[in-house]
């Protein structure tokens, strides 16, 4: 077994965000963090003016930008109220830049960049997967970019661990921006149906631009991409009503590239293409291990349990009450690693990665309803 070695990531970028309009409204980290928390981001936090961050490629997510968003209201911890996703994406940057940064195995990530790019250029289709619960997080910054003029349909899976209000905000936000998406759930086979149909709809126009320059008409070709463990495999299976063969999450396991015939005009190639993970994300790559898209040598889980905690104490529908009531410890003072502290005293003889998991696994499971992690940037739409 190849032994993980320590890597230190520097960010790509280091962003500074200056807010045009709203020179007296700075991304703030909220007066109900932790203490901890707290300190650190202080210690961390540049002057007023402008918020430093660190992102993948150099690009702002337009979901950070105040005077592009119209602002919820303030939520209470009793699970009332709106939830402000913007400060949440703000106060969760602070709240992951003390902790040890999420590492993942840098040769492999290389490679598969290479190999996805050569993939990329076979295909006419680009079947987009990602988690239903973090779809920006689930996204590679370069994609687009890599993709140039080939049709994109966008995945998004495991739709059945999200609400429906979650469900319905990216279903508008994808088809404001003029994106083909469909809600899928690789496991139960919902949605392959759907994306079948889109596949060859999208099939047809290769084909009239084809004969447009005098070529004969051919089967499109279709190909799956998205991060490790989004379940792209199983969606494959369903696709080809293949019996389910196991889905191997083992980087590096490439196979010879085949294309499976899909009815007359439509080949899918049978091997998922991997995207490269984004490294210097750092608030991306917790949400990540939060949703269990990445192997647990790759981060610390009391971390990331207790962001998990602060996190789901400011969503209206789970706050202090759900956590109460399952565990009988109140998220005081809304310090996560406290809670996860207490939970381990509590039942696992103070053993806090045993409580840490516990809470991930109950994430996992929906034990707190089903909801997303990330909700669309909400962009104000321009007069005229």
């Amino acid at each position: 077994m190849a032994v993980q070695a320590p890597v230190v990531w520097m960010p790509n970028a280091l962003t500074t965000i200056h807010h045009h309009h709203h020179h007296h409204h700075p991304l703030r980290v909220r007066s109900k963090v932790g203490p901890t928390a707290l300190a650190a981001a202080a210690a961390a936090s540049p002057p007023p003016s402008s918020t430093i961050l660190q992102i993948a490629g150099g690009k702002v997510p337009s979901w950070y930008h105040k005077e592009n968003a119209k602002l919820s209201g303030n939520v209470s911890g009793d699970g009332q109220g709106e939830l402000d996703w913007i400060d949440l994406e703000a106060d969760l940057y602070h709240w992951t830049k003390p902790l040890r940064p999420v590492q993942w195995y840098p040769g492999h990530i290389a490679k598969t960049e290479k190999e996805l790019k050569d993939q990329l250029k076979l295909m006419d289709v680009v079947i987009e997967v990602r988690d239903a619960r973090i779809p920006m997080a689930t996204s590679h910054p370069q994609m687009d970019l890599w993709l140039g003029n080939r049709k994109r349909i966008l995945v998004l899976n495991r739709e059945d661990m999200i609400s429906t209000a979650d469900r319905n905000a990216w279903a508008s936000y994808f088809s404001r921006q003029g994106v083909k998406v469909v809600f899928a759930n690789g496991q139960l086979g919902m949605g392959t149906m759907k994306l079948g149909r889109l596949a060859k709809s999208l099939a047809i126009g290769v084909n009239v631009k084809r004969r447009a320059k005098g070529l004969l008409p051919r089967p499109v070709r279709a190909g799956i991409v998205g991060y490790p463990n989004v379940g792209k495999s199983s969606l494959i299976n369903r696709l080809l009503k293949r019996r389910m063969c196991t889905a191997a999450p083992r980087p590096g396991v490439t196979r010879e590239l085949k294309w499976v015939r899909f009815g007359k005009d439509l080949e899918l190639l049978d091997s998922p293409g991997i995207l490269p993970m984004r490294i210097s994300d750092q608030t991306a790559a917790i949400k990540l291990a939060m949703c269990d898209d990445i192997g647990e040598r790759s981060y610390n889980v009391a971390d990331v349990a207790a962001i998990l905690i602060q996190m789901l104490t400011r969503f209206p529908s789970v706050g202090s009450k759900a956590l109460y009531s399952r565990y009988k410890i109140d998220p005081d003072g809304y310090c996560g690693k406290i809670f996860v502290e207490k939970l381990a005293l509590q039942l696992f003889n103070g053993d806090a990665s045993q409580a840490a998991f516990r809470v991930l696994t109950d994430f996992r499971k929906g034990k707190f309803g089903w909801v997303a992690l990330e909700r669309p940037p909400q962009v104000r739409q321009l007069d005229g």
